[in-house]
């Protein structure tokens, strides 16, 4: 358990400042870096997945014969690791609101390295015909559990060890293994082509391992919440958070969804089914669409965390307002933009594509949606919501495929569009949880905590646990 300061104690505030202190706790940034490091493998892993499917698996896993199935069956493969994420993240956020959040992140990444390993184990339609496409859905769901409950242990230990004023950028930080485990993904695929055959996908796979073993280490180290620690001990923890969630907080999971449709749906669009798009209509060979991925992914690193820093300083809302407009409008120029074929232009709507829009709506997510939720119930109401999502995004890339054969490539552009116009009513019709009210009243109550003049209006132990973790709406 973290080791608390001394209290303070104060007869408007009684001692808010002992099991969470206004700078964090003195271990947040040894926990921002653990479940970043445990992002980026987990990233890496299912990312992974996606890279190979939109550009090996269509003929290594089912029949080549004809290309457009075999590119149907692999992106519906792919969707099914994203169908049942929401139940890994269920079990995940149910656990993490039961048990504790550390033991959810080091068991989330433990089974996904297996399953991830595996994949490059498996043999090829050519080996062992249809059983191969069966293997491959049985360890991509696998895949889907781990990564189902792997997102909302991360942000909320991190969020839940963050300073006050700071929760935007460390949610950030964590969010920023992403593309992180993205750039990883598209660097190994890159140097893996030359090896050609079966190996140009295995061997990315197979590198896991190593990743996996490194992140063990680095989070059985971390530390558990502070918050679910004074939870535990006052014997508040929720009974059955997923029915409390569900019963009192079922329009922040629906808001939430929304949100969280325009990133990961979004992303969908403008990067796994463009990958394919790109190669299929012959504007460009894999190296270069890897290269802007890894390009994109790069930036993306340092843009996530600017992102979430952004929303420290003007609020979760306007950052997103932003970014859910910027999708409705890049539709159209995204695809002209690739439809050049020139290597600059395919490189620049890569990044526009993820650096700027994706990442502008990831950096924000990590802290808005853990102030959507009461600390008891929170990992199981950010885990639901964020994962429910992941359904419509996972089988974005069959859907994308399909619309592109019947209407051409302006079918995707209006479905990106669409989603980014999904996102914008949901941020419009969602509170502002750190907007300038909520942050004049913690600055007020750091003075008072650190002997200034200004005293706030004297709160519950519970409303002060909540005012340092973030306001609930509704």
């Amino acid at each position: 358990m973290t080791e608390r300061p001394p209290t303070v104690r104060d007869p408007h505030l009684g001692d808010v400042a002992a099991w969470h202190p206004i700078e964090g706790t003195p271990t947040k940034k040894k926990v921002a870096m653990g479940c970043s490091v445990g992002a980026t493998i987990e990233t890496y892993d299912f990312i992974g997945f996606g890279i190979a499917a939109a550009l090996y698996f269509n003929t290594a896993f089912f029949p080549a014969g004809d290309p457009l199935s075999g590119t149907l069956l692999s992106f519906a493969t792919l969707g099914i690791g994203f169908a049942v994420r929401p139940l890994g993240g269920i079990i995940g956020g149910y656990l993490g609101d039961k048990i504790g959040r550390k033991p959810v992140l080091v068991g989330s990444l433990l089974l996904m390295g297996i399953a991830t390993v595996l994949i490059g184990c498996l043999p090829t339609y050519d080996q062992v015909g249809i059983w191969a496409g069966v293997l491959l859905v049985l360890v991509r769901v696998v895949q889907g559990l781990a990564f189902g409950a792997e997102w909302g242990g991360a942000i909320l230990m991190c969020f839940e060890h963050a300073p006050w004023r700071k929760k935007g950028l460390y949610t950030g930080i964590t969010q920023a293994g992403f593309p992180v485990g993205l750039l990883l993904a598209n660097l190994a695929f890159l140097a893996s082509v030359p090896l050609g055959g079966s190996w140009a996908w295995r061997v990315p796979f197979l590198l896991s391992a190593v990743l996996i073993v490194v992140g063990i280490v680095i989070r059985l180290k971390v530390e558990e919440s502070p918050e679910f620690e004074e939870l535990k001990e006052e014997g508040e923890l929720s009974k059955n958070p997923l029915l409390e969630v569900l019963r009192d907080d079922w329009r922040n999971i629906l808001r939430a969804f929304c949100l969280r449709v325009t990133e990961t749906a979004g992303y969908a669009v403008s990067v796994t089914f463009m990958l394919s798009y790109v190669v299929a209509e012959d504007l460009a060979d894999r190296s270069v669409t890897l290269t802007a991925t890894m390009i994109a992914a790069g930036i993306g690193i340092f843009a996530t965390t600017y992102w979430g820093a952004l929303t420290d300083r003007i609020g979760r809302r306007p950052v997103y307002l932003l970014g859910t407009a910027l999708h409705v409008l890049w539709g159209i120029p995204l695809f002209l933009m690739v439809n050049t074929g020139a290597a600059v232009a395919i490189v620049i709507a890569f990044v526009v594509s993820y650096a700027v829009l994706q990442n502008s709506l990831a950096g924000v997510q990590g802290a808005w949606f853990s102030e959507l939720f009461a600390t008891k119930t929170r990992t199981t109401g950010a885990s639901l919501a964020y994962q429910l999502s992941a359904v419509v995004s996972g089988f974005t890339p069959l859907i994308t495929t399909a619309l592109y054969a019947g209407y051409g490539w302006t079918g995707p552009a209006l479905l990106f569009m669409g989603y980014g116009l999904l996102g914008l009513v949901a941020a419009l019709l969602t509170r502002e949880t750190w907007g300038r009210t909520e942050r004049d009243e913690v600055a007020a109550l750091e003075r008072s905590l650190t002997g200034g003049a200004a005293v706030p209006t004297p709160r519950t132990r519970t409303s002060e646990r909540q005012l340092a973790s973030g306001p609930t709406t509704d």
